[in-house]
């Protein structure tokens, strides 16, 4: 919370200054979360976030780390493709719980600035299987752009449906079921195929047989 020094001029931390954001962006979205938007809700000056956070990208970077870190544990299992999805299920279900935060993890990762335990959670389970580090690494960087995608794809039609922008002749149509798969079980089915590819790796090559 904002505390006040013995002058009365209210002072807030970092937590002050990422925890107002974040509740900028869950009520109003990724295009009110600005500066000045902040600084007001805070009741200080727009320089004074200055203090804590160099430029606009630095704090959606804490944004980006926070919502990740509130993905709930995986759970040990004794599976690594177990793991590798129950990770990857969690990380997801934490990109949708604030609104545009896929987006805000999106525009941090493609800085190269936050949201690094996206790929250590993945890397961790997906080491599991045994695999060497580089395969370890790709793999979990993969999986890592596949949830960031689809949770955005996700957020994006959801917003899209809410303001009605999707013409009806666009909008889903379950009549036939092997016209769509929804977007869940979509998610699912692409977490399955990049876990079966990876244990596909496990395998040994059969030899080719002598003609």
């Amino acid at each position: 919370m904002p505390r006040s020094d013995s002058s009365g001029y209210v002072r807030n931390t970092r937590e002050d200054v990422v925890a107002a954001a974040m509740e900028i962006l869950d009520q109003q979205g990724l295009p009110d979360l600005t500066m000045r938007h902040l600084a007001n809700t805070l009741g200080v000056a727009p320089s004074a976030l200055y203090w804590h956070f160099p430029n606009k990208q630095t704090l959606l970077a804490a944004v980006s780390d926070r919502i990740v870190a509130g993905a709930r544990p995986a759970g040990a299992s004794g599976d690594w493709r177990a793991a590798v999805r129950a990770e990857a299920a969690s990380l997801h279900d934490a990109l949708l719980s604030f609104k545009d935060g896929a987006e805000v993890v999106s525009s941090t990762l493609a800085l190269g600035l936050g949201a690094a335990d996206l790929q250590r959670r993945l890397a961790a389970a997906i080491g599991g299987g045994g695999f060497d580090a580089r395969t370890t690494g790709l793999a979990a960087e993969t999986m890592v752009h596949f949830i960031v995608g689809h949770a955005f794809h996700r957020q994006q039609r959801m917003q899209a449906d809410s303001l009605g922008a999707v013409a009806a002749e666009h909008s889903l149509d379950h009549s036939d079921p092997a016209d769509h798969t929804p977007e869940p079980q979509a998610f699912d089915l692409g977490i399955t195929l990049l876990v079966a590819g990876l244990d596909a790796q496990l395998r040994p090559t059969p030899p080719v047989p002598a003609h």
